[in-house]
C-alpha cells in the first residue's frame, strides 16, 4: 500500500483528489482516443514495455477503470494525467475512453502531470530532475516551492536537481538502471570525461557507490606524494558525514583538535547542507 504524503501545495491537494468527486463523475466524457494527445511537456519521457504490454492486457479484460484527465485545446484534447492509460488504450485499439475534461490554466496542468507520476514513483531520477527544472524555468519558483509542490524535502528536491550536472552518457546509463542516482551524485565533481570512464568501470566491475567516493577522494590527491594513512576512526566518520551530507566530507586533524570541511557545488547545493545542519540543532 502506498504511504500518503501530507505535505501539497496549498490548492493541489484538491486538483488530484484520491477518488473522484460527484462534480467529476457528472463530468466524465467518452473522447476518441484519436482526438486525445499527450502533453509536450509531460514529465515521464519513458514508458516501460512491459508495464505497458501488462496494462493493455488488463484494459482489454476490464475496460479503464479510471478516468484520464484531459484540457480541452480547440478540436483536440491534451492529457493532464494519465497518458499511459491512454497508450495502452491506442495498444488495445480502443476507440473511446473516458476523460475528465478540465479548464486548468497551463501552469496547474504541468503540476498535475508532475506530481502525479513522482507520487507514484513512475519517474527516473533524471526524468523527475528535468520537471523539477521545467516547473522552475518556466514559471519563476524556487526549490523550496517546487518541494511543497511534489511533497518532498528540499533537500531531496536539490539532491535530485544536482543530477542534471552530469554528462548525457551518465544520465542515460541512470535511466537504463545501470547505475544509480548515488553514483552519479558521487561523480559530479569529475569532468564529463572522467564520468565516462568511471561510468564505465561501474557497470564493468560492479563499483558500488563508496567505491566511487573512494576514487572521487583519491583522485584529489597529489599523485607522487607519500600521505600517511588516516586514522581509522577518522576515515568511518568522513564516510559516514559524506553519505549524511551527499557532498564529500573532509577531517583533517592535528592531535587532539582540527577541522570539518565540506565540499559544495553551488549557493543551492550550500542551502541544501545549510538546511541540514539547522535539521540537527
Amino acid at each position: 500500500m502506498a504511504i500518503k504524503r501530507k505535505a501539497l501545495g496549498k490548492g493541489l491537494s484538491a486538483l488530484i483528489p484520491e477518488d473522484l468527486e460527484k462534480e467529476d463523475i457528472q463530468r466524465i466524457e467518452e473522447i476518441d482516443t484519436n482526438l486525445i494527445c499527450p502533453n509536450p511537456n509531460q514529465p515521464r519521457k519513458i514508458f516501460e514495455q512491459d508495464k505497458l504490454e501488462e496494462l493493455t492486457e488488463s484494459i482489454k479484460k476490464y475496460g479503464v477503470i479510471q478516468p484520464i484527465i484531459v484540457r480541452k485545446d480547440a478540436d483536440f484534447y491534451t492529457i493532464i494525467a494519465g497518458e499511459r492509460r491512454w497508450r495502452a488504450c491506442k495498444n488495445a485499439n480502443i476507440k473511446s475512453m473516458p476523460c475528465i475534461v478540465r479548464d486548468i490554466e497551463n501552469k496547474n496542468a504541468s503540476e498535475i502531470a508532475l506530481i502525479e507520476n513522482i507520487q507514484r514513483e513512475d519517474l527516473n531520477p533524471i526524468d523527475e530532475a528535468t520537471a523539477y527544472e521545467f516547473i522552475m524555468d518556466r514559471y519563476g519558483i524556487t526549490q523550496e516551492e517546487v518541494s511543497n509542490i511534489v511533497g518532498k524535502s528540499r533537500v531531496y528536491v536539490t539532491n535530485i536537481m544536482r543530477l542534471s550536472n552530469l554528462d548525457s552518457y551518465v544520465k542515460k546509463k541512470i535511466v537504463a538502471n545501470e547505475i544509480s542516482a548515488g553514483h552519479g551524485r558521487a561523480m559530479l565533481s569529475f569532468t564529463p570525461e572522467k564520468q565516462i570512464e568511471i561510468t564505465d568501470r561501474i557497470i564493468k566491475e560492479g563499483l558500488s557507490v563508496r567505491d566511487v567516493e573512494k576514487l572521487v577522494r583519491n583522485s584529489k590527491k597529489p599523485g607522487r606524494r607519500i600521505i600517511p594513512e588516516k586514522d581509522k576512526y577518522i576515515a568511518h566518520v568522513e564516510e559516514l558525514l559524506t553519505e549524511r551530507f551527499s557532498s564529500r566530507v573532509n577531517i583533517k586533524k592535528n592531535k587532539n583538535k582540527g577541522k570539518i570541511e565540506i565540499e559544495y557545488l553551488n549557493t543551492d547545493d550550500l542551502n541544501r547542507i545549510l538546511d541540514l545542519l539547522k535539521m540537527e540543532e
